[in-house]
């Protein structure tokens, strides 16, 4: 796992602590490596929505597991951000329903609108757009997920109400 330029605080807290433990008690003990994705969701929340090299060893370390075996799987998965990352994540679907009826064009948009390319974070470290595989809500398409909210039947208008309240903090990111 190559390490970045980029530093993270680590601050596992006694309240992200008391929720690690409460996610691991739900396994047999030698079976602590089941907790790995929702302990990785609550840690990367919990760090400003990424995950370092030396938070993902800690991980590691809680969970009494190799730090391969968390490297593998953040890897893996696009929901883990192995570096910092816009604050609000516009994920757009870009399976075929959604493309069907204009996410890549609403995508253009929003990247022209906050003047940034796919992946990339606004220079004000707010916004960062990115495609997915299948949300799975192919009725509501186009669409994204911002946050844990899906934000559905997607416009160009939608998008610049959207990006307004992002800036004027009105937008909840997290159902918790």
């Amino acid at each position: 796992m190559e390490r970045t330029q980029h530093k993270q605080e680590i601050n596992m807290t006694e309240a992200l602590m008391n929720r690690i433990n409460e996610l691991i008690s739900h396994y047999p003990e030698d079976k602590r490596k089941s907790a790995l994705l929702p302990v990785l969701h609550e840690v990367q929340d919990a760090h400003d929505n990424w995950l370092s090299v030396e938070l993902m060893d800690k991980v590691a370390e809680i969970l009494h597991i190799l730090p391969i075996e968390v490297y593998e799987v953040a890897t893996f998965y696009t929901m883990y951000n192995l570096k910092p990352v816009g604050k609000f994540m516009f994920e757009f679907c870009q399976t075929s329903p959604c493309c069907l009826n204009g996410t890549e064009d609403l995508m253009d948009y929003t990247c022209e609108k906050l003047v940034v390319k796919i992946g990339e974070t606004t220079a004000d470290g707010l916004f960062e757009v990115r495609g997915v595989e299948c949300l799975g809500a192919c009725g509501y398409a186009p669409m994204m997920q911002l946050g844990d909210f899906y934000k559905e039947h997607l416009t160009k208008d939608k998008i610049d109400q959207l990006i307004t309240d992002c800036r004027d903090n009105k937008i909840i990111l997290h159902d918790k």
